[in-house]
């Protein structure tokens, strides 16, 4: 079986749609992402582009914030992602969400994936949040 051919017509269009999307949503930090990618993983900065953004995030089941939720509950879940997560809490505050509802989703993980990996996400949220000077998160 041959990989697909990134270049081919298809395939940039799916990339485009996934370029969209992406732009729609992060707010400037994940072409840094693929950028990084570009000399080492071409194939790979693609793929995350044009499936994870033009196939998976252009879904129409759940909206931006909805898929936020989503994605920091498992980059949590999985531990050793704070790259990743600094990424999506950028993504998160662009698409809507609050400091409140992100530390909220970080202090619900906590009883499923374990308190370890909620501080680990929490401290990643709270460099985001000191360079956007949204600290202190006023939680009722």
């Amino acid at each position: 079986m041959t990989a697909p051919d990134i270049n081919s017509p298809e395939e940039q269009i799916r990339y485009r749609r996934g370029l969209e999307v992406m732009n729609s949503v992060d707010g400037g930090s994940a072409p840094a992402v693929m950028e990084n990618l570009a000399d080492i993983a071409p194939a790979l900065a693609h793929h995350i582009v044009a499936f994870g953004f033009g196939d998976i995030y252009s879904r129409p089941g759940l909206d931006p914030k909805q898929r936020q939720l989503v994605t920091l509950g498992i980059l949590t879940a999985l531990g050793g992602c704070e790259p990743q997560l600094e990424v999506h809490i950028r993504t998160s505050l662009n698409v809507g969400l609050t400091p409140t509802e992100i530390i909220e989703t970080f202090t619900h993980a906590a009883g499923y994936a374990g308190f370890p990996r909620a501080l680990n996400a929490i401290t990643t949220a709270k460099k985001i949040f000191t360079e956007r000077n949204l600290l202190p998160v006023n939680q009722d």
